[in-house]
């Protein structure tokens, strides 16, 4: 047993109080393991334990040779072993106040084994950025006034067998190639389940050794940013596993998850949930956002399962929750923590971006946080995916009774900065994959598809489609075998891989497709009530006032002679068409335009007869533009 106070070796007074205080950003520079001069520095907060050692390859795992002191004012543990190296493994040995003894993964862990085996690693980094290009045009961008269509990948099924290297060049090159803007990790920090796709998160601190070492993470990032693909990463402090060699009564007591079983147990994922009360708790939380975004260069956090932390009575029956002070059901503790994990990101992070899975009308996701918002940049809107996706499941016959599973969520669209996400979640557990959804012979499926993603495109809002969705998957996501990739030697699948590449590349060369997506000045509906026909046709607007028409028929009938209300006379030119041959459509459509006439139709000042192709959406802009219009001129 150590007998004195060791040299701080690195942590000063400051670091001891901000700790205590639960402010330190930089925790991962404190706590952990770290080499010094003499050594490797290990650093663990267990304030309620009796006695803290580190054992590893370096002691023949003998917790009597490496015992830490204890600060008393921070519950921090620390001193060096002299003997220990980098990549050598370790723990933490854990005394509870009643004498017991417990192995543990350091929670600040930078590097993991890979599992089944759970040891913490000591690591440092020697990567070399080579991204500032990138870092710099970030740190400049309004996320919300950017073209933004995310590609979300499972790194491990992506195309199984991959390290994070090989995956980062073969990643690129496809998201390159289909024009993406961003890619979306599935959770990668470290996590022993692998069928839990990461979402049962062990190591905070350490990308998953299954594809590699952190620097070998890094290098993903770096090359994506090279190609000019941003790096988006989901993000789980909602809750965490059970396992008793993680963060589950680490010192003994109930320190990261909340004491009270009503608050701290998930009923439906068996899971612990963070006392986002306890400020060490909430600093580790935000330090741990901060460090992915810092050390990893990543551009943007989806922090998962948001509503589950938000709502006391979530998934719980009445008598299974506490109300909060004011007797609401509101985790007033929770809204902190998010509040202070958004403002204090943003603040630090120059170009981050959040964005919540929130599926309530919770108010303000995404408003300040000096205005009793949450501070987020983005909300998936879960309300849109699940009405469009009822909607296409019905046969055609039917849509025209349920015109308004499209339409709803347009009464809504700007009360949040929205992403429209196909997410994985929407392709697994028997819930099909997104083109087995729809009714139909393999055709109409497909062409369905094309439709849905015209239109998707084309609505106020970024975003978001899960892997296999870009070619039409036909069965279900499986995280063993990955996306069907042998469908892409099919001509109509391989088609719909060239209609979201041409959607990706027109979209972002159209400001007017996302330039406005918040303000609602952006957006006007040409005509919201064709039900008859199952059509839909918009205007999109930039802030120079250019506009880009779309026109979608959700049906299998071709509308040879349908007028269509324009914002201006002249030729406008079919820029894209989901019925395209080489897309494996029909090939119906308007010879490359169609001439709008000073004939008012639908109240807008113009209009132009248009043959509109079955299953498909048509995108038009004026050739050559007259004085530009504005949207509130129409």
């Amino acid at each position: 047993m150590t007998t004195k106070e060791p040299p701080n070796h690195g942590i000063g007074d400051v670091d001891f109080y901000l700790i205590s205080e639960g402010r330190h950003e930089h925790l991962w520079e404190v706590l952990g393991a770290h080499v010094v001069d003499g050594g490797v520095r290990f650093a663990i907060w267990a304030p309620n334990a009796a006695s803290v050692a580190v054992v590893g390859d370096f002691n023949e795992w003998d917790p009597q040779r490496s015992v830490l002191s204890k600060d008393h004012g921070s519950g921090v543990w620390y001193d060096v072993a002299q003997q220990a190296r980098v990549g050598q493994r370790y723990k933490i040995a854990v005394q509870d106040k009643s004498g017991k003894w417990s192995l543990r993964a350091d929670p600040l862990a930078r590097a993991a084994e890979i599992p089944p085996s759970n040891a913490s690693i000591i690591t440092e980094s020697h990567h070399v950025w080579s991204d500032e290009a990138w870092m710099t045009e970030r740190s400049h961008r309004d996320h919300a006034r950017s073209a933004m269509s995310i590609y979300e990948v499972h790194p491990g099924s992506w195309h199984p067998g991959l390290n994070y290297r090989e995956l980062a060049v073969a990643l690129a090159a496809y998201a390159v190639e289909q024009g993406f803007t961003h890619v979306e990790l599935l959770p990668v920090s470290e996590h022993p389940y692998g069928p839990s796709w990461g979402y049962q998160v062990t190591s905070y601190f350490a990308p998953t050794a299954r594809f590699g070492t952190p620097d070998d993470f890094r290098y993903l990032v770096n090359h994506l940013h090279e190609n000019g693909i941003g790096v988006l990463l989901d993000w789980v402090p909602a809750h965490f596993p059970r396992d008793d060699w993680a963060l589950a009564r680490f010192d003994g007591t109930a320190l990261y998850e909340h004491p009270s079983p009503n608050r701290g147990e998930h009923p439906d994922w068996g899971t612990l949930v963070f006392n986002f009360g306890r400020p060490q708790v909430r600093n580790f939380l935000v330090s741990n956002a901060i460090y992915w975004c810092e050390e990893f260069h990543i551009d943007g956090l989806r922090v998962d399962a948001v509503a589950s932390m938000l709502y006391l009575d979530y998934s719980r029956n009445p008598g299974e929750w506490e109300p909060n002070v004011h007797g609401g059901n509101e985790n007033l503790e929770a809204v902190q923590f998010l509040q202070e994990l958004n403002a204090t990101l943003y603040r630090r992070v120059p170009g981050v971006v959040t964005i919540a899975e929130e599926s309530t009308s919770w108010p303000g996701v995404t408003s300040r946080t000096d205005q009793d918002g949450l501070g987020f940049g983005f909300k998936w809107n879960m309300g849109w995916m699940s009405d469009s996706l009822r909607y296409l499941g019905r046969e055609g016959i039917h849509r025209q009774h349920h015109h308004d599973d499209l339409t709803f969520a347009l009464t809504y669209a700007w009360t949040e900065n929205f992403i429209l996400a196909l997410s994985h979640d929407e392709v697994v557990h028997g819930k099909k994959s997104l083109a087995s959804k729809i009714p139909g012979d393999q055709w109409q499926q497909l062409a369905t598809l094309r439709a849905f993603f015209g239109a998707m495109w084309a609505h106020p809002g970024k975003k978001l489609l899960f892997m296999g969705g870009e070619f039409g998957q036909l069965t279900e996501w499986s995280d063993e075998r990955g996306p069907d990739w042998f469908l892409l030697d099919s001509a109509p699948h391989d088609g719909v891989r060239r209609c979201i590449g041409d959607l990706n590349r027109t979209y972002r060369e159209t400001p007017a497709l996302w330039q406005r997506d918040s303000e609602p000045s952006g957006f006007a509906w040409i005509d919201v009530n064709d039900a008859a026909h199952n059509i839909y046709s918009w205007v999109r607007w930039s802030e120079l006032g250019d506009a880009l028409v779309c026109v979608a028929n959700f049906s299998s009938s071709v509308w040879t002679q349908h007028r269509v209300g324009l914002p201006v006379a002249g030729r406008w030119v079919e820029i894209l068409n989901t019925d395209a041959v080489e897309y494996g459509g029909s090939g119906v459509g308007n010879l490359g335009a169609v001439l709008a006439t000073d004939v008012p139709s639908q109240g807008l000042p113009a209009s132009a007869i248009m043959a509109v192709p079955p299953l498909a959406t048509l995108w038009l802009e004026p050739e050559r533009a007259k004085a530009p219009v504005s949207a509130r001129e129409i």
